[in-house]
């Protein structure tokens, strides 16, 4: 375990500060090209310039890098290419809007290299119950997890500040879990996660400077059902992710298809004369977690976020309480 103390310190503090110190020339970079989009949830005309996507994917391989030059694991790598995969689709999306198909078939292929690797134990950990061997299965498992924790957080994506502020308590308490099962390898792999999400959540926070666009929020989601699976915490992760998981489940019931939010004409979300966020009346508009949190009555934006980060935070702890709970009984 020492020896892990040095690789992880200097991974995570190149994570933060790749991402601290280069997001402002990548801001100015973006608006000087034009790169922006209408921030919808303010009463001013304000233009916030998109992708973050590729500063988040420099500070994750640069921290992952430094971790595989200690550890040399081939699970390093996995996650790697598969996050780097699906930082490639996003953009592709960011750049011209593809089909609803695009993302969920792609990032399906982006999550062969951890197949390839052999990056995975197809013993799938429940909690109480044990472990369940499902050798064949589990492939499918690797294919349809990583689309659904990639598309899971661009799901969310929708008010300031968000998407970063979710992963940054959903990666720790990941990790976390993977510390109290005792895989610390992979539980020091998955800091950086945690290291970047927080330093892009200084740019990304209310007033937003710079949004993640699809090549951040499915980098971020890729990487960590990238982490769930080579950690074998499958189920732990998926506690941890839960209101974000919930949100696409209560989109996808609602709209009945995979689609692009981009094409659906109905807003789950109107404006008040004040400009607070409130449910909207239309019954063609898919129902959000956004939505649900605004059928007590309005709210601001801010108010609606924080509302997110403390059902991470109650998800967060539940996932390390079954974490320990794991420890003791299995």
């Amino acid at each position: 375990m020492t020896e892990l103390i040095i690789p992880a310190i200097i991974s995570c503090i190149v994570a933060f500060f790749v991402v601290f110190v280069m997001t402002p020339p990548l801001i100015k970079f973006l608006g000087n090209r034009n790169l922006a989009v209408q921030d919808i949830n303010k009463k001013e005309s304000v233009m916030v310039v998109r992708p973050g996507g590729p500063i988040i994917i420099l500070g994750i391989i640069a921290a992952e890098i430094v971790l595989y030059a200690f550890l040399q694991l081939n699970e390093i790598l996995a996650i790697i290419i598969t996050t780097f995969a699906a930082f490639v689709i996003g953009y592709i999306d960011d750049r011209k809007v593809m089909g609803g198909w695009f993302k969920p078939v792609t990032l399906a292929i982006a999550a062969i290299p951890i197949i390839a690797f052999g990056a995975y134990d197809s013993n799938l950990a429940f909690p109480l119950f044990g472990t369940v061997q499902i050798p064949v299965l589990y492939l499918a498992l690797i294919i349809f997890m990583i689309p659904i924790t990639g598309n899971t957080i661009n799901s969310i994506d929708v008010l300031n500040g968000v998407a970063s502020g979710f992963m940054v308590i959903a990666s720790f308490s990941l990790s976390i879990c993977l510390f109290i099962i005792g895989n610390y390898e992979i539980a020091i792999v998955s800091l950086p996660l945690g290291f970047v999400s927080l330093a892009f959540y200084k740019y990304h926070k209310i007033p937003s400077k710079i949004f993640p666009g699809d090549s951040g929020a499915l980098t971020f989601g890729a990487m960590y059902g990238a982490i769930a699976i080579v950690g074998g915490v499958e189920i732990l992760a998926a506690i941890a992710l839960l209101p974000a998981v919930i949100n696409s489940f209560l989109f996808l019931s609602s709209v009945k298809r995979i689609v692009e939010h981009r094409q659906i004409k109905g807003k789950p979300v109107e404006h008040t004369d004040d400009f607070r966020l409130k449910a909207t009346d239309d019954k063609t508009a898919p129902v959000t977690l956004v939505r649900l949190i605004l059928a007590g009555g309005p709210l601001s934006e801010k108010q609606v976020g924080y509302a997110i980060f403390k059902l991470a935070l109650f998800s967060g702890s539940l996932a390390i309480l079954t974490a320990f709970m794991m420890r003791i009984f299995l």
